[in-house]
C-alpha cells in the first residue's frame, strides 16, 4: 500500500456531506418557487409560458426544496427511511425537470454554449440529478 493510499484511508467519512448540496439547492428551489407566488399571468406569458405550465413550475421549485429537506431529515433514524429515499428522489427529477425547462426555453445555440455560459442552470440541473439517482443512500 502506497503512502498516499495508506493516509486516504485514513481520512474519515463524513456521513451528513449530502446536507452541504442540500441545504443550499432547497434554500434556492423554494425561493425560486416563493417568488412566483402569488402567480400572476403576465409573468408566464413574459416567458411565454401557459399558467398550466407556470402553476407547475411554481409549485414545483417550491415543494422540491421542500421535498429535499424532508427527504433528508426521514433519512435519520426512522421507522420507513425508503420514504425519505422515495421523497428525495422525486424531488430530484422534478428539480431536473425544472432546469431541463429553463435551459430549453433560453433557446441556446448548442450544448456547448449552455456548458460554457449557462453554468448555474447546469449546476441546479445536475444537482437534481444527483439526488434523483442517488436518493439517500450513503454507500
Amino acid at each position: 500500500m502506497s503512502f498516499l493510499e495508506k493516509i486516504s484511508k485514513q481520512l474519515p467519512e463524513f456521513q451528513g456531506s449530502n446536507w452541504l448540496l442540500r441545504i443550499p439547492f432547497s434554500i434556492i428551489f423554494i425561493q425560486q418557487g416563493y417568488t412566483k407566488l402569488p402567480l400572476d399571468p403576465s409573468e408566464a406569458a413574459s416567458y411565454n409560458l401557459p399558467m398550466t405550465v407556470w402553476f407547475f413550475v411554481a409549485w414545483g421549485e417550491f415543494f422540491s426544496g421542500i421535498g429535499l429537506l424532508v427527504g433528508g431529515i426521514l433519512r435519520l433514524p426512522a421507522k420507513w427511511p425508503w420514504v425519505g429515499d422515495l421523497i428525495t428522489r422525486f424531488s430530484g427529477i422534478v428539480i431536473a425537470g425544472i432546469m431541463t425547462g429553463v435551459i430549453l426555453i433560453s433557446e441556446p445555440e448548442s450544448l456547448f454554449y449552455v456548458l460554457f455560459y449557462d453554468s448555474f442552470h447546469v449546476i441546479l440541473y445536475f444537482g437534481g440529478l444527483f439526488f434523483a439517482l442517488r436518493g439517500n443512500r450513503t454507500k
